[in-house]
């Protein structure tokens, strides 16, 4: 499986208690094909990057249309670079 970027504009207002409900929907929608990793929020923004993994695109979208219609998406954007600090030790 590849890793991927998906970008999701939802403004500097977004609270655990808000994006509960959603992650408990993207997770009940998985499929062997695309799997939700985990999200980072940066409320400056107003911007949810999460990151997958998946077969491709396509499933990831068919995850969020299924379990997040209305959830504002950018992408998804594969990564094919990935670093860690430690890699440069």
């Amino acid at each position: 499986m590849s890793k991927f970027l998906v970008i999701h504009p939802v403004g500097s207002e977004m609270t655990l208690e808000a994006g509960t409900p959603i992650a408990k929907s993207i997770k009940s929608h998985h499929t062997t094909d695309a799997y939700w990793r985990r999200s980072y929020y940066a409320p400056d923004v107003g911007t949810l990057y999460c990151i997958w993994d998946a077969t491709g695109s396509e499933a990831i979208l068919q995850v969020i249309k299924n379990a997040a219609p209305d959830l504002p998406t950018k992408g998804p954007y594969k990564i094919e670079l990935d670093l860690h600090s430690e890699d440069f030790r």
